[in-house]
């Protein structure tokens, strides 16, 4: 009995060692060597990136990727399309005056501009009417041009004479032939057609007949 009693001890005493012996042992690595408490991730592919930050304070903020310029896109407004304007030309001719004693036509040369026929008949009237010579009279130069047209090769003409147009039997004659002189000298024009106040009238001023129209050969 004493010699099992002494086995018994024996075996307690030999525990006893080996549980002092496992305390002391060192802790295991950790697998992988990551270390306990690391912020450390894991990818898929065994490499370790950092763990997001919770500290705000460290967070990068991102940069806005620029946008297209939409301005270059836009329509750009187009230019109004300026409206044809019509050549202007430029004609020498012979305006038909008189003089101071109102006896004789006097040729004088002078310029129109014009883009289109009426414009042209329109402008010779106006020569008519005034001259840059001082020496010479205008015969038309009273009365009032309301409308002019040109149809056919035939000048029609509405014109209005105010009293102070006046003139006397010479100064009548004078004024016609210096108003077919000067219109018939274009090779286009076969007749002239004038009306006062849109009506046509016996005489201009009272003294000669006024055809209607007036040719180069009638007038």
């Amino acid at each position: 009995m004493m010699k099992q009693k002494w086995t018994m001890v024996g075996v307690a005493a030999l525990l006893l060692l080996v549980i002092a012996g496992c305390g002391d042992k060192p802790t295991a690595a950790p697998a992988n060597g990551v270390e306990t408490g690391s912020t450390n991730v894991v990818s898929g592919a065994g490499e370790s990136t950092p763990a997001p930050s919770e500290d705000p304070g460290n967070e990068v903020a991102s940069t806005p990727q620029p946008t297209a310029d939409n301005t270059s896109a836009e329509t750009q407004p187009t230019a109004k399309p300026v409206a044809d304007e019509k050549q202007k030309q430029s004609l020498s001719i012979e305006a038909y005056y008189t003089n101071s004693q109102v006896m004789d036509l006097i040729p004088a040369k002078t310029s129109i501009s014009f883009s289109d026929d009426v414009e042209k008949y329109t402008e010779t009237f106006k020569a008519l009417q005034s001259n840059e010579n001082t020496e010479l009279v205008s015969l038309w130069g009273k009365i009032e041009l309301k409308s002019l047209k040109f149809v056919d090769g035939q000048i029609v003409m509405d014109i209005h004479k105010p009293d102070e147009a006046q003139l006397g039997a010479g100064g009548e004659s004078l004024a016609i032939s210096s108003l077919a002189k000067t219109y018939f000298q274009f090779d286009e024009v076969k007749s002239i057609e004038v009306l006062v106040d849109g009506e046509k009238v016996e005489s201009l001023m009272g003294h000669v007949d006024l055809m209607h129209p007036m040719t180069r050969d009638n007038s």
